[in-house]
């Protein structure tokens, strides 16, 4: 049986070469403003998002834009409009994916029988909960599923 952390690794090796997505977080100054600087890049794979190093929790998931001047019929469309305005400011280019507000998943955790973000082991199986109201399902069968995605842009 395979643990989570040889799971992610095998993964982290087929991913080689495939895009990534910008890493983001936020930064406050007095004399830049508010701003989502690049801190690095990362696979997303649904919930997960892997560096060669880390394996990370998605949570905002957004593309740099400038908001321009438009009307906004909701104020959280115009928090959007500004998230977005930052990673610019930021230096992503315009159109970039960006995550931020990510958190390091503790894959050790997970390996000794515990959970971390949205990996846990499950009766003795390395699983992942793929949405908040999801279930847990088995962590291999969905790296492959999304790997492949990823990779190829069709599934195994």
């Amino acid at each position: 049986m395979s643990t989570a952390s040889a799971l992610l690794a095998q993964a982290v090796r087929e991913l080689a070469g495939a895009p990534q997505e910008g890493l983001g977080e936020q930064r406050d100054s007095r004399w830049r403003g508010r701003r989502i600087v690049r801190v690095g890049a990362a696979w997303h794979v649904g919930v997960l998002l892997l560096t060669d190093t880390h394996t990370l929790a998605t949570a905002e998931v957004l593309r740099a834009a400038d908001p321009g001047r438009r009307g906004y019929t909701a104020e959280s469309a115009r928090a959007r409009a500004e998230r977005r305005a930052e990673a610019l400011r930021g230096g992503f280019d315009a159109g970039e994916v960006v995550h931020v507000g990510w958190s390091v998943i503790d894959v050790d955790a997970v390996d000794a029988g515990g959970s971390s973000g949205p990996l846990a082991l499950v009766d003795g199986v390395p699983s992942v909960r793929w949405s908040t109201a999801g279930g847990y399902m088995p962590l291999e069968a969905y790296l492959q599923e999304r790997v492949a995605l990823l990779r190829d842009g069709t599934p195994d």
